[in-house]
Formats: structure tokens, sequence, C-alpha cells
């Protein structure tokens, strides 16, 4: 049976990985606070090593990217410091580590779609700090993948499809941004590609397969769009009709910079791996099954 560590305890796709993971036979451990502290490195191998883990998953970050700019630091702990640890541990052990980043390494200013060799250029601390560990990696382990996901949802946590659903339970009407533009990512099928590259590095040293992919759903959106197809579905199911109002980046102002294009191309993972998400609706429909307990109805 394959052990694998996955960083966090709450999060969607610690969560996730766990749930599939067991359904695959595969032992899942998930370890986070309070027996170890990303922004305490010190912390992580006495329980990492214990567990003797075949592959390390390092999903756990400090994704409060408004409250970034004023704690930088401890986000380039957990962000950059802590993934910089795991890798050495994990080069110990001689095991791969799988990373989570983010859109946000981009400045979000190309006209088309993100790949693997355009360079990055952050435009906010929370970016830098996932840049920062991404290098930190890079430089700890060649046995490592570092996955850039962007626009992530699901049934767990806290997340845009749930923010959406819960707001419109006591507003008729909803302003939400469309000028930005991604690539909706559900943590369901984050986990399956994770455990499906898991299993892949293990016992295959080919250098092809490791380094930096994106992992996207299938598709683009902007944040309005996707919320017209969260209450589209939701309506569906019998939940309330709720009006979207689409509107500038400039009317809705935050402390952190959002990249105005997220849009990640997911070609290199299709050519190394043979491995697509699914397109973003068709995930989207099953998270809403998920939360509401309602099947869409069957299109005659």
């Amino acid at each position: 049976m394959m052990r694998i560590v996955v960083t966090g305890k709450e999060g969607q796709v610690d969560t996730s990985v766990q749930a599939l993971g067991e359904s695959l036979g595969l032992e899942i451990i998930r370890v986070g606070l309070p027996e170890i502290d990303l922004s305490k490195p010190e912390t992580l191998s006495g329980p990492i090593k214990a567990a003797r883990p075949d592959v390390i998953i390092s999903s756990a970050a400090y994704t409060a990217v408004d409250k970034a700019e004023s704690e930088a630091a401890l986000a380039q702990a957990i962000n950059a410091e802590g993934p910089g640890e795991l890798a050495k541990i994990a080069a110990e052990l001689n095991i791969p580590l799988l990373h989570l980043s983010t859109d946000y390494v981009f400045a979000g200013d190309k006209d088309g779609v993100y790949s693997e060799g355009d360079a990055p250029g952050p435009v906010s601390v929370y970016g830098v700090t996932k840049l920062s560990g991404e290098t930190q990696i890079a430089a700890a382990t060649p046995n490592h993948v570092i996955l850039r996901t962007a626009w992530v949802y699901s049934p767990y946590g806290n997340n845009f499809v749930k923010t959406m659903l819960r707001l419109g339970e006591t507003r008729d009407e909803l302003n939400v941004v469309a000028d930005q533009r991604g690539c909706p990512t559900y943590a369901p099928e984050i986990a399956r590609a994770l455990l499906l590259i898991a299993q892949k590095l293990v016992g295959d040293p080919d250098p092809a397969l490791r380094g930096i992919f994106h992992l996207t759903g299938q598709g683009e959106t902007t944040w309005a769009g996707f919320a017209e197809a969260i209450f589209e579905g939701s309506a569906l199911r019998g939940g309330k009709a709720v009006k979207v109002n689409p509107i500038p980046t400039e009317a809705y102002p935050t402390p952190a910079k959002r990249p105005a294009n997220s849009r990640l191309s997911g070609e290199k993972l299709a050519e190394v791996y043979n491995l697509r998400l699914d397109p973003w609706r068709v995930s989207l429909d099953d998270c809403l099954t998920r939360l509401t307990g309602v099947a869409a109805p069957v299109k005659e």
C-alpha cells in the first residue's frame, strides 16, 4: 500500500486527497496543526519521517491573499520556507515531493494563456511568496512536481462557490468582477491528478516527469461568468434565482492586486502524463450536487 503524507487537515485539496485516496486503497496521512507548523520549519521533520511516506504532497498554504499584504513575513514562512524544508526532507528520504502553487506567480498581463515557460512576475505579496516556494523547492530536490492551479473550489472549506450560494440566500442580485479571466478548478479533480502523478513518480526516475506543470479545469470564464453558472445550476436544483451584475475590478478595490489573466495552459500535463481535468462546468455540476444533495434534472 502506498503511503502518502499530505500537509493540511482542513483544506479543500487535502480533504479531497484523503477522500479519493482512501477509496483507491492508498494510505493517506494528513499532517497539520498542532503537530506541524509550516511557519516553524523545525517542526516538520519528526512527524513526517515518523510516517515513513512514499510521497509527500505539499498542499497547505497561506492563502489569505489580501491579508498577506500586511503579513508578508508570515506568508513567506508558510508559503516558501515551509515548502523548502519539506523538499529537503523529501530529498533526505529519497522520495518525490508534489507541491501546489498558483496562477498568482504571473502578472496577469499576457494576452494569451500562460505556459510553464512564461516568465513569472507576481504583483502581490501572496504571489511573491508562492514563487519563492517554487524556487526553494527546486533548489532542495530535483525529485519534485510543482503544480500551478487557480480558482480552486469544492464542497469543502471556504471558496467562491460556497460564498456565492451563501450570499445569494439573502440577496436578489450581486455585483461580481467581470474583467478577470481564469480557469475554475475543482479540488476533487486536483486530488485525482495528484494521486495519479504520485503513483507514476514512485519507481520511475524519468526527469521528464518532474518539474513545473499547470493544472486547471478545462475552459475559461470570468468571476461574473462563474457566478452566473453557479446560480443557474442552483436554480435547476430548486434554489433561488440571483441576478449577477458584471462590474470592473476598479469597482471592487482590494488590498492585493489580482491578475487580470489567470488562464493556464494544461498542454504540458496532457503531453507528459496524458492527464486533463474535466471541463469546469462539468465539475461545477458535481460540486453543486454534493452541496445541495440534489442532482440537476436530465435535459431531454
